[in-house]
C-alpha cells in the first residue's frame, strides 16, 4: 500500500514524498480511511508507530477541500495533548505535512507567557494544538472560541488521565459543538477512556496495532533509588567506578543536559551535549566526537533517543525518567543490539516514582531496584506518587533536570547523603523536540 492508494490530497502526497515518507504504517493504513470516511475514531497505538500522521494527514486532507465559515478565522481542528513536549511534536508535524497547504496552525502550553499565543489566535487559526490546563486559562480570559470546532483529536488519552487532566477535558467537550468528529487515541483501553468514548463519541471505530519498537530481551533494567540533589554525584561515582566504557546519558531538559555535560567535564570525564536548540551541524559534531571516542558520555535530550547508530553500547544511564513511558523503550534501543547485551540504568528520586510505575507498565515486569551504599534516598520511592503536572513552572525540569542547582548545603561528592531532601529552586527547561518515526515506514510519530 503506498499513501496514493489513500486518497490524500496531491499537496500532502508532496510533502510526504519531500520528507522521504512512502508507505504508511499500520496505523496509518488503517486509520486514514475511516477518518476520511468521517467516522469517530478509537486508535489503539503507541509512541513510534505514526500516529501522528495516522490523525494529522486526513485533518488536513479535510481542511484543504473545505472552506472556513465567514468572519473571524476561528479553530476548526483541535488536537489535545498532555504536555508542552508532545504539543511540539504534533505541532512540527503538522506544519511539515502542511507545507503546501494554506493551512495555519499554532501550539499553547502552560510554562510560557499567553502573550505570544493570545496574538498567534488573534491572527487566526485552523488548526490548534493545545494542552488541557493552558487551553482552559484561554478560554477563560476569552482569547479563544471553540464553536467551530469540527474535529477534536485526544491524544495520548490515558496519560492525560492519568495526570489528571479528566476534569479539564470535560470542562472542554462540553464547549465543543455536539455535530464533530472526535479522533482519540490511546495506548490502553482502559476503563476511564471508554467511559469517556461512551460519553463523548457516537459509534466508535476502533483500530488497534503493536508498537513497532520492541525491547531486545538482552537488555537489563535496572535502578538506583536516590535523593534527587545527589543524583549528579552518584552519576559521577558510577561513570567514574563502575563503567568506564563510553556512554548515553538521557536528561529532561536542554539547559540541564549542557549543565549536566559542563560538570562531567569538571570532574574529569569528558562529555558532548545533543539536544534541540542545537544546530544540525552542533549536533553532528557533538555526535561524531563520542563516535570516535573523544568523549566519553553523550548528554542527551530525547531528540537523540531515535535513529542514532551507535555499535556496541554496553550501558544508557536515564539521569531523568521520561515524561512519556514509551520514550524509554526509544532510549534504551541504542543498547543490546543484535543480540549484544546491555543495561538500562535510571536513577530515580522520590517524586519520579508515578513515571516509574509507566515504565514497568510498558515493559510487563518489574525493574530491579538497587541501593548504592552512600547514596541512599532519604525517602523511599513510592510507584503511586502522582506523576508531575505538566502545568506547572517546573515545565517537566526542576530539580530533577540534570545539572539543577542545588539547595544550600547539599553534600559534596562521596560523602554520606543527609536524611533529608533538599526541595532546591525551580528551573524551566524549554520543550524539547522529538523527531519522527524512522522514514523506511510511514510518516511521523
Amino acid at each position: 500500500m503506498s499513501f496514493e492508494s489513500l486518497g490524500l490530497a496531491p499537496a500532502l502526497l508532496r510533502a510526504l514524498s519531500e520528507q522521504g515518507y512512502a508507505t504508511p504504517t499500520p496505523i496509518q493504513a488503517e486509520a486514514i480511511p475511516l477518518i476520511l470516511a468521517g467516522h469517530d475514531l478509537l486508535g489503539g497505538a503507541q509512541t513510534g508507530t505514526g500516529k501522528t500522521a495516522a490523525f494529522s494527514l486526513p485533518l488536513l486532507n479535510r481542511l484543504s477541500k473545505t472552506t472556513p465559515a465567514k468572519g473571524p478565522r476561528k479553530p476548526r481542528v483541535l488536537v489535545l495533548v498532555p504536555t508542552r513536549e508532545l504539543a511540539v511534536q504534533v505541532h512540527e508535524n503538522l506544519r511539515g505535512y502542511a507545507r503546501h497547504l494554506q493551512v495555519a496552525s499554532c501550539m499553547i502550553f502552560g510554562g510560557v507567557g499567553m502573550g505570544p499565543q493570545v496574538d498567534a489566535l488573534r491572527r487566526g487559526v485552523d488548526v490548534l494544538v493545545a494542552t488541557p490546563g493552558r487551553l482552559i486559562d484561554h478560554m477563560e480570559r476569552g482569547s479563544v472560541r471553540l464553536d467551530a470546532i469540527e474535529v477534536l483529536v485526544m491524544d495520548e488519552a490515558d496519560r492525560m488521565l492519568d495526570m489528571g487532566f479528566l476534569p479539564a477535558i470535560k470542562r472542554i467537550l462540553v464547549k465543543l459543538p455536539r455535530e464533530r468528529q472526535t479522533l482519540l487515541f490511546s495506548a490502553t483501553f482502559e476503563a476511564q477512556i471508554k467511559a469517556l468514548a461512551l460519553e463523548f463519541m457516537r459509534d466508535p471505530r476502533q483500530v488497534q496495532v503493536a508498537a513497532q519498537n520492541t525491547i531486545a530481551e538482552t537488555i537489563a533494567h535496572r535502578a538506583h533509588p536516590v535523593d534527587v540533589d545527589s543524583k549528579r554525584d552518584l552519576l559521577i561515582d558510577i561513570l567514574a567506578k563502575r563503567h568506564t566504557d563510553q556512554v548515553i546519558v538521557f536528561g529532561r531538559t536542554k539547559h540541564g543536559c549542557n549543565r549536566l555535560a559542563e560538570q562531567l567535564d569538571k570532574a574529569g570525564i569528558k562529555a558532548v551535549a545533543i539536544h534541540g536548540n542545537k544546530s544540525q551541524a552542533q549536533r553532528q559534531k557533538a555526535l561524531n566526537a563520542f563516535k570516535a571516542a573523544k568523549a566519553r558520555v553523550l548528554v542527551a535530550t530525547d531528540v537523540a533517543a531515535r535513529g542514532l547508530d551507535i555499535p556496541n553500547l554496553p550501558l544508557v544511564i536515564n539521569f531523568d525518567l521520561p515524561m512519556v513511558a514509551e520514550d524509554y523503550v526509544h532510549r534504551i534501543g541504542r543498547t543490546g543490539r543484535n543480540g549484544a547485551s546491555g543495561e538500562a540504568l535510571s536513577l530515580v528520586s522520590h517524586d519520579e516514582g508515578g513515571l516509574l510505575r509507566q515504565i514497568q507498565r510498558v515493559l510487563k515486569k518489574d525493574v530491579e531496584m538497587i541501593e548504592v551504599e552512600g547514596f541512599e534516598p532519604s525517602r523511599p520511592i513510592r510507584l503511586d506518587v502522582a506523576i508531575p503536572n505538566p502545568r506547572s513552572k517546573r515545565g517537566g525540569g526542576g530539580n530533577n533536570a540534570p545539572g539543577a542547582r542545588r539547595a544550600p548545603g547539599h553534600r559534596p561528592h562521596g560523602k554520606p547523603a543527609p536524611r533529608h531532601a533538599h526541595a532546591g529552586p525551580k528551573q524551566r527547561g524549554g520543550p524539547s523536540r522529538r523527531s519522527g518515526a524512522s522514514r523506511s515506514g510511514g510518516a511521523g510519530a
